[in-house]
């Protein structure tokens, strides 16, 4: 009796069979190459193969620069650019906050409720940061007294500190008559000339426009940064001659008068003047008639 074959042997004998592959001559049907095999080998040559060519395929892809001809993946420049782009994109959101706080600074000096002095350190000197944590503030009853009395003394002495031998003569920013004195004790920080509307408005000294521009209550307004920490302030023109940055000459005509702003009720020029911060009288330093 011959034995049962089962579906697994007969599973396997098919992978086992043996087979000849052979290559003849085809005129002559000479024998010239043959080789024995079986579908396993054959299966495991090709799985072997195929799984040979992946590695190698991965290998020269890794290695090589080919990998950044692959969708999706960054090349060596792209990343070194990316890094660049990131150098600047601080630098420009530093400049931005410095910018910021230079307009902020610029605003509150429009409502007349800024230390210029702090506005001119924040844009000359933005960089130093000063650990206050470190240093002792700490001063004596009569010290804090002299100091007091010293600042009230020198609080309107705009020359007090600059070269005697220095001429520094401030013109007329324009012609008219005074409606409103200088006067502190009412917050009104500056003079206001009445004149007729489109009078020319002149630079009373030589420096750099640090504001060109317009508000709500003051109108069209000017700011000029003049030699020894002098800032002057022309407020509710009519138009502007002048850009932020330009430097103007002593004298040249920036602006013309006008009732711009909500804060006005006439055409008149609102002129202040600034020395390290505080207010000066303009009366003291300028013949306005």
């Amino acid at each position: 009796m011959e034995p049962k074959k089962t579906k697994r042997s007969g599973f396997w004998q098919r992978w086992l069979a043996k087979y000849r592959f052979v290559i003849l001559n085809e005129e002559t049907f000479e024998e010239r190459f043959s080789y024995k095999l079986n579908r396993l080998n054959v299966f495991l040559t090709v799985s072997i193969s195929i799984m040979l060519l992946i590695a190698a395929t991965f290998l020269v892809i890794a290695k090589t620069s080919l990998k950044e001809y692959i969708p999706g993946y960054d090349s060596s420049e792209l990343r070194r650019q990316a890094i660049r782009n990131n150098f600047r994109l601080d630098s420009l959101q530093q400049a931005l906050m410095r910018n910021q706080r230079y307009l902020l600074s610029v605003n509150q000096v429009l409502r007349g409720d800024l230390d210029l002095q702090e506005l001119e350190r924040q844009i000359t000197n933005d960089s130093i940061r000063i650990d206050t944590a470190t240093v002792d503030f700490a001063t004596s009853e009569a010290d804090s007294l002299l100091r007091a009395d010293v600042e009230q003394d020198e609080k309107y002495n705009v020359l007090e500190t600059a070269d005697q031998t220095i001429p520094f003569v401030l013109f007329p920013p324009a012609t008219g008559t005074i409606s409103q004195l200088f006067d502190p004790a009412a917050a009104h920080y500056a003079v206001d000339i009445v004149t007729d509307r489109k009078t020319p408005v002149k630079a009373v000294a030589e420096g750099n426009v640090i504001f060109a521009g317009w508000t709500t209550d003051t109108g069209y307004v000017i700011i000029i940064n003049h030699p020894y920490n002098i800032i002057s302030v022309y407020k509710h023109n009519a138009s502007l001659n002048v850009n932020q940055g330009d430097a103007v000459q002593q004298g040249q005509v920036i602006a013309t008068t006008g009732n711009s702003g909500t804060m006005t009720t006439g055409p008149h020029l609102h002129f202040e003047l600034w020395s390290n911060g505080y207010a000066l009288n303009p009366t003291e330093f300028i013949e306005f008639e």
